[in-house]
């Protein structure tokens, strides 16, 4: 597992790597960039190619000290090329591991809900969906019928405003952040306050992550306020 400079979690655990773009929210992704930079590197020997990194599934089961990885952080779990016994094998080292949170994060929402019932949801397994604009909002959906003991959204990038308010009082968690890069689409500062109202107004812990720019984290505050909450107060040291 590496450390993440990525403000909600602690570490990013990639057994595999590779994807492909599925919605406007995967047009600048950083996976990609960083996978086709490096691609013939031992990093990453087939660029964003889908590419397995058996040494590396039991990685959690080594730490004992209690963590928050993000899983796949290079790809998607629910990648269609990827078995679902495969993502099986994934799902048992998460069950063992009881003493870490686990956060996945996918577009794929239907294929998630296609596996949810061939997998062992143990309370450490927290399951998200991206949200980028309105539209894909339809994910949601998909992520209530999932039987996560933490169900949350990662609204990012943010592109466009979004109302989450049909679904929040079935949410546990909502993280916001702009785009970052050198291609970055901007993000009105008003549709981070949408989300940030709505969550409060439904009890539900708010992650503001990041504005938008060529850096991440272009502003650390949201009018001023630091809203770094978890769900259920649950947080790694």
């Amino acid at each position: 597992m590496n450390k993440t400079p990525i403000s909600w979690t602690d570490f990013s655990w990639n057994v595999w790597s590779g994807c492909e773009q599925i919605s406007p929210g995967c047009a600048h992704c950083y996976a990609l960039t960083l996978a086709e930079r490096f691609r013939g590197t031992t990093g990453f020997p087939n660029g964003f190619d889908l590419t397995y990194r058996w040494h590396k599934l039991n990685e959690p089961l080594k730490r004992k000290k209690p963590s928050m990885i993000f899983v796949n952080s290079d790809s998607d779990l629910y990648f269609e090329e990827v078995s679902d016994d495969t993502i099986k094998r994934l799902f048992d080292v998460m069950n063992c591991a009881s003493w870490h949170q686990f956060q996945i994060l996918t577009k794929r929402s239907e294929r998630m809900l296609e596996i949810a019932d061939k997998v062992t949801w143990t309370p450490n397994i927290w399951q998200g969906v991206s949200v980028e604009n309105q539209f894909w909002a339809k994910r949601i959906d998909d992520l209530v019928k999932v039987p996560a003991h933490i169900k949350f959204l990662s609204v990012e990038p943010l592109i466009d405003l979004v109302d989450l308010t049909p679904w929040l009082s079935c949410l546990q968690w909502v993280i916001v952040g702009g785009e970052s890069g050198d291609k970055f689409r901007k993000m009105d500062i008003n549709w981070a306050r949408s989300i940030r109202d709505q969550c409060k107004q439904a009890g539900v812990p708010f992650f503001d992550k990041q504005g938008n720019g060529p850096l991440p984290g272009m502003y650390p505050q949201l009018d001023g306020v630091e809203h770094h909450q978890w769900p259920e107060d649950q947080r790694s040291g």
